[in-house]
């Protein structure tokens, strides 16, 4: 048995809570910091099925990539889903905590693996924070928004988009004009990332993949590069797995269970 602080200590050791963007509320959101938990569910959000499914298998805490708790709550009651959640997580002591943009800004967060499904190489941070650089482990590491890099062999258009849809198990992709050019330099950014079409065009990418894409967004592609919204739960659906991999490789005698309940809120009539 082991501190909820330490578990979570895991992660924040490779992304501290401090990385996260000043609108965000990562860390621990409801729970006891000092309670001992023999084992964790990690999840992308946190639903009430996924409250069920942590005390059907008699697990005390719960990580998910997006928090709970992200607006101000002026009460927390039954009859509304975020309060059900939380009272049902006290009612079981249950602790919640999130981890969400912090991860999202580590070299080896969201975006890491996201690029690492798309085979992507040489590797950097889209956006650098240079003033969130800092040392870990002795190693200097890139802190900041999205990833870019390059595929191996570069590829038509269509190819890519087939390996998009492939790798990330997408139903349907909106994208903007095909330009019939070749993809091999890749910009990316797991969930909701518009706020970094013109970081990817002055890096020179030939596509930027991303998610939560409004239609006007798809206009600033200007016939220069390759705009692709493939979904915000597809672009970030790995990040239980990078969890459970941080857990495990800091405690390899931890207990850590993946979420297999399915959070995505979006569906799709084909």
């Amino acid at each position: 048995m082991i501190k909820v602080s330490e578990v979570l200590g895991y992660i924040t050791d490779v992304a501290p809570i401090c990385w996260q963007e000043s609108y965000d509320n990562s860390g621990l959101l409801v729970g006891d910091a000092n309670a001992l938990v023999d084992k964790v569910l990690v999840t992308l959000d946190v639903t009430e099925k996924v409250v069920d499914e942590a005390i059907e298998n008699s697990i005390h805490l719960i990580i998910s990539h997006h928090p709970l708790i992200f607006k101000g709550l002026k009460n927390i009651l039954v009859d509304d889903t975020t309060g059900r959640i939380i009272t049902k997580a006290i009612k079981h002591d249950i602790s919640i905590a999130a981890m969400h943009t912090n991860i999202d800004n580590s070299f080896y967060g969201v975006n890491r693996v996201l690029a690492n499904q798309l085979g992507l190489k040489n590797l950097n941070i889209l956006h650098p924070n240079f003033s969130a650089t800092q040392q870990l482990d002795n190693t200097a590491t890139q802190v900041g928004s999205g990833m870019i890099g390059v595929l191996e062999n570069e590829m038509s258009e269509n190819d890519f988009l087939k390996i998009i849809k492939e790798k990330l198990n997408v139903r349907a992709i909106r994208h903007s004009e095909l330009m019939n050019k070749p993809i091999k330099k890749v910009a990316i950014c797991g969930g909701s990332g518009a706020f970094l079409i013109n970081d990817a065009k002055r890096c020179g990418a030939d596509v930027y993949l991303t998610a939560d894409l409004k239609y006007h967004d798809f206009f600033d592609a200007d016939n220069e590069i390759l705009i692709v919204d493939a979904g915000h739960f597809e672009t970030e659906q790995f990040t239980k797995q990078l969890f459970a991999d941080i857990i495990l490789k800091k405690n390899p005698k931890f207990a850590v269970q993946i979420s297999r309940v399915n959070t995505n809120s979006v569906n799709y009539f084909v």
